[in-house]
């Protein structure tokens, strides 16, 4: 600003170039207003959200460590050599790869629990641990069937009604395709049991006599002299059955070196399931094998209803395998996949029992079973009254469990030592079956209660027959050839 006195005039200057500070000012002082707003924005944000920062990256670090332990426990839980896991696999390749695409038309899902090594794990005490407390790898490869001891039971031998002649069983000129079509359960293979000799079988005597099958040379249920062989020379043997062209043959897994030379594999197919397997590309080799199976076609089933001829490799094992100590029953729509001395000596040495079963995952009580049984329409009503109303009379008692142990058994899984208290068990849980239903949770509490066998049975929980087993229930099966 520049000031000119010419006496009369006064002129002031204003330059355009000279700075406007108050507009500087109000420049600043908006820009700074701006930073504040954003600096604002972030606080309320960050307040808002702050969890989320918190959560995200919590969860993301426990799915790593979740995965990671998933893992390790995956490889550790593989309890066998890797040179008989790649020989395991290989059968299942074959067998699987063998069928055409219509076998293979089963969906995803047929191999969503084939093959699985895992372990099936609970917590206990806060801490998560095994189902099945199997020995490790390197133990399993030593192991071998302990020695023989005197078994000091209340039973030291049963011995099996057989048929003096055939005559003297509902008439002389019937026929076993007769007594098929006919609404009698018992027929040559099982003999008829009255029910005095039923009475007279539950007498816990130091010799019992007892309907066991086999009744009759005429009773059907023919196996080879080939067949006959291989069965009479296995000492331990897990078997399992498919009649009628129902289930698929999975390949057992699991198991250590050593006891592939030492335990028999057996399935009990009978004709109508080799044509129904073969049209599915599975065949049985030249050698009678599939894989592990040795499979032994059975001729001349006793029973029309395919269940009843069902239960003779699963409860007649002692009669099948008459060398045999050691018995594993599995059924067919189950992939057995643990080492069997493994499993005997975990289930049966180490608690010194001589049958381990599955507890009933759903009741524990006999006649809550009979109830679910009638609901899902698995047993006929007037058949399971029958059954109920001759336990009541025998008092069977109502009760939930038996000597501390739940009284309801699921028996998809049968581990036992052959003794002649199992062997006479199994007559008799055989006999009530074919007696009353086929439906054998039904009759297993009254067998025990009634031989008064709780001393030396191995109950043991659900999530132990999980880990023997990779359940293929959901599968689809081949469909059964009529004729």
């Amino acid at each position: 600003m520049m000031f000119a006195n010419n006496h009369t005039n006064v002129s002031i200057t204003v330059s355009d170039e000279e700075p406007d500070e108050l507009g500087r000012m109000r420049v600043r002082a908006r820009r700074k207003r701006k930073k504040l707003s954003n600096r604002r924005l972030l606080r309320r944000l960050f307040v808002r959200y702050w969890t989320l920062l918190v959560i995200i990256p919590a969860a993301c670090l426990l799915f790593f460590e979740a995965s990671r332990i998933a893992r390790y426990n995956s490889s550790s839980s593989n309890n066998v050599d890797s040179e008989t896991l790649t020989e395991t696999t290989r059968d299942n390749r074959v067998v699987n790869e063998s069928k055409p695409a219509v076998g293979k038309g089963m969906g995803v899902e047929q191999h969503k629990n084939l093959n699985r090594l895992d372990p099936t794990t609970h917590v206990v005490g806060g801490v998560r641990e095994r189902c099945l407390k199997i020995l490790p790898p390197e133990k399993l490869e030593t192991l071998d069937f302990p020695e023989e001891k005197e078994s000091g039971g209340p039973i030291d031998e049963v011995l099996y009604m057989l048929s003096e002649s055939d005559a003297s069983f509902v008439g002389g000129n019937t026929t076993l395709s007769q007594l098929r079509t006919e609404d009698i359960r018992f027929n040559y293979f099982t003999g008829n049991q009255t029910f005095e000799e039923r009475d007279r079988s539950f007498e816990m005597k130091k010799t019992v006599k007892v309907h066991c099958g086999f009744y009759s040379v005429n009773g059907g249920f023919k196996i080879s002299d080939e067949d006959k062989s291989y069965m009479q020379a296995c000492k331990a043997v897990v078997s399992t059955c498919a009649f009628g062209g129902g289930d698929d043959l999975y390949q057992p897994i699991g198991m250590a070196k050593a006891s592939i030379q030492k335990v028999c594999y057996v399935a009990f197919w009978d004709e109508i399931t080799v044509k129904a397997q073969e049209l599915v590309g599975c065949r049985i080799g030249q050698n009678g094998f599939i894989g592990k199976w040795r499979v032994v076609v059975v001729q001349d089933l006793p029973f029309s209803d395919q269940r009843l001829n069902g239960k003779i490799p699963k409860m007649l094992s002692h009669r099948l395998f008459p060398q045999a100590k050691y018995s594993i029953w599995v059924d067919a729509k189950s992939q057995f996949r643990r080492d069997p001395l493994g499993v005997l000596e975990a289930l049966l040495w180490r608690s010194n029992s001589i049958l381990a079963i599955s507890e009933h995952g759903a009741r524990s009580s006999v006649y809550d079973e009979a109830k679910a049984v009638v609901k899902k329409n698995k047993a006929k009503p007037e058949e399971v009254e029958v059954q109920l109303n001759q336990y009541k009379k025998d008092g069977l008692p109502e009760d939930k469990r038996f000597n501390g142990k739940k009284a309801l058994c699921e028996a998809s899984v049968i581990v036992k030592k052959h003794t002649p208290l199992t062997n006479l068990l199994m007559c008799v849980w055989f006999n009530e079956v074919v007696r009353f239903t086929s439906r054998d949770q039904l009759s297993f509490p009254y067998v025990l209660w009634r031989l008064k066998a709780f001393k030396n049975i191995h109950m043991f929980p659900v999530c132990t027959r999980k880990d023997l087993v990779n359940s293929m229930g959901h599968i689809r099966k081949a469909k059964p050839l009529q004729g």
